[in-house]
């Protein structure tokens, strides 16, 4: 596979500038200057490898005059002073050669505390020279600066500050876009800039956790540019990122991964010190090779299964071709703001086939995807989740979608987790349906999940690539006791790993039904018909 590391950045490679644009944009950046710089009379750091980025931005041309890039999105680790850098283009396009009359600049971040840390560094660069400073009107308050010749304005705004609907920009840096756990600003900024020719989105961030997240997909696109797959001129893709499985102990590797290592940022003792802490503490492990290493990380800090893995069994799930094949339901029935999930599992030689059902509550949809952080109101548009009536997930629904399965399928089990579901056990096993309850402890449990991660480790489980279904999957945090049994548990309070349970309950089943003995200990048959495990 193509590689998508910015290697024209190190080559020396010519950068086409018809116009001089990527030049004026440099000498602006250099007659700036920082109050941390150590150049004489403190002027602005461009080292060269981001002189070649701003010359990668502003100079290539279509021959009418108007700038071919128009989207740019930096993945760079921590300590790569991108903050600087995100500060000096603002400030170029709200005082120097790229601003427009009227314009407006927004500097856009997760939270208040990121957003000032962006508009505290753009002051600092306008009051270390006397003459910008003389310029400008700079309202700490407001996180605003104002050019008043041109009417030109920056501002500093934050994710989490509510809609800011209105805006024309005419140039938006997005800052660690990790980090925003809403999208509402993203899709003004967007939608916005579609307004202005010749208008400038650059995205700077470290990597994050996760693929149902507005980062994840914007990266994932410029991947995809980068390798050739997409065919896109007006995105840059300027990724510094680690492979999964590369040595993170190797220097090499932080060299290849952070372009300002060489010339003494980040501090490499610093780096030092942080990687031999993480050799006995798994949690700092991580933590390193996301923010130092920009390797993109499942979920979950303690994840049950490489993802990587779980993604070769997205190949799809032929439903029509299961007609007569012995199947077994896993349900996990959803408090209030939970999902309700149910899989369905079918035996597919030494391994599985399963296929999720996913339920939620209509009202507050936005709401709920603020809340979890991933796009419900998309999977509802796309019918990978149904969303209910009301503020709470309608059980009916759930039950005449069993129904239905058992009328399409030829179910032998219908486990369920007991907890909200006695009504439910109840009429289905009145209508002599195979309902049985699945308790949640380590003795049933365990032995489930035990078989889910062979299947998954052994590349014997196909489940579609169905998206909530590996949400769920990237969210589990594992528990281990001294026997070596593993129980799932959420990574978060704000974390759903219904759909993973509901598998596991599923494939536990299946296995059980498959050898026609139980892999359980404590069977017990309960009046009414009804199981209990």
């Amino acid at each position: 596979m193509k590689t998508t590391s910015p290697t024209w950045i190190f080559d020396g490679s010519e950068i086409p500038d018809p116009l001089g644009y990527g030049q004026r944009a440099v000498d602006f950046l250099r007659r700036l200057r920082h109050p941390k710089s150590r150049q004489p009379n403190h002027a602005f750091e461009l080292p060269e490898w981001q002189e070649r980025i701003v010359r990668r931005i502003y100079g290539p041309a279509h021959p009418d005059g108007r700038r071919i890039v128009r989207n740019v999105v930096i993945l760079l680790p921590r300590g790569n002073r991108k903050t600087a850098l995100g500060a000096a283009l603002a400030l170029l396009h709200t005082i120097g050669p790229e601003r427009s009359n009227g314009g407006q600049t927004l500097f856009a971040a997760s939270d208040q505390k990121q957003a000032r840390i962006g508009f505290a560094e753009a002051a600092s660069i306008i009051r270390a020279d006397k003459r910008i400073d003389r310029a400008v009107r700079v309202a700490d308050y407001r996180n605003r600066i104002e050019h008043p010749k041109s009417g030109s304005v920056m501002e500093a705004l934050s994710s989490d500050a509510g809609t800011q609907h209105g805006r024309t920009p005419t140039f938006a840096l997005a800052d660690e876009l990790h980090a925003w756990k809403k999208r509402d600003l993203w899709d003004v900024i967007r939608t916005g800039l579609v307004k202005v020719p010749g208008s400038l989105l650059v995205v700077i961030t470290t990597a994050g956790r996760g693929q149902e997240n507005i980062a994840a997909e914007i990266v994932d696109y410029a991947r995809k540019v980068a390798r050739g797959e997409i065919d896109d001129p007006a995105t840059l893709p300027i990724l510094f990122e680690t492979s999964k499985d590369a040595d993170w102990r190797d220097e090499a590797v932080w060299h290849s991964a952070n372009p300002g290592l060489a010339l003494g940022f980040p501090d490499i003792e610093g780096l030092r010190q942080l990687a031999r802490e993480a050799e006995s503490r798994p949690g700092d492990r991580d933590a390193f090779r996301q923010l130092h290493l920009n390797v993109w990380l499942d979920h979950s800090a303690d994840p049950f299964v490489d993802m990587d893995i779980w993604d070769e069994g997205a190949a799809p799930v032929d439903l029509e071709a299961l007609a007569d094949q012995p199947c077994w339901l896993g349900v996990d029935l959803s408090s209030n703001s939970d999902l309700t999930a149910i899989v369905a599992a079918w035996r597919d030689g030494d391994g599985y086939l399963i296929r999720p059902w996913f339920f939620c509550p209509e009202d507050n949809l936005r709401l709920r995807a603020d809340r979890d952080g991933v796009p419900y109101p998309r999977w509802a548009e796309e019918g990978f989740i149904t969303p209910t009536p009301g503020n709470v997930v309608d059980f009916r629904a759930v039950e005449e979608t069993i129904r239905d399965l058992c009328r399409r399928f030829d179910v032998r089990e219908i486990a369920f987790d007991p907890h909200l579901a006695r009504v439910m056990l109840a009429n289905l096993a009145e209508d002599g349906f195979p309902a049985v309850e699945m308790r949640q402890g380590w003795v049933t449990m365990a032995p489930a999940i035990k078989e889910l991660e062979r299947a998954i480790v052994g590349r014997k489980l196909k489940h579609g690539g169905h998206p909530v279904l590996r949400w769920n999957v990237e969210n589990i945090a594992v528990e281990t006791d001294k026997a070596g049994n593993k129980s799932f548990h959420k990574g978060k309070s704000r974390d759903r790993i219904d759909g993973a349970v509901a598998a596991a309950m599923a494939i536990g089943r299946a296995a059980a039904g498959d050898t026609g003995r139980s892999i359980y200990t404590d069977t017990a048959e309960r009046p009414g018909g009804l199981l209990v495990f």
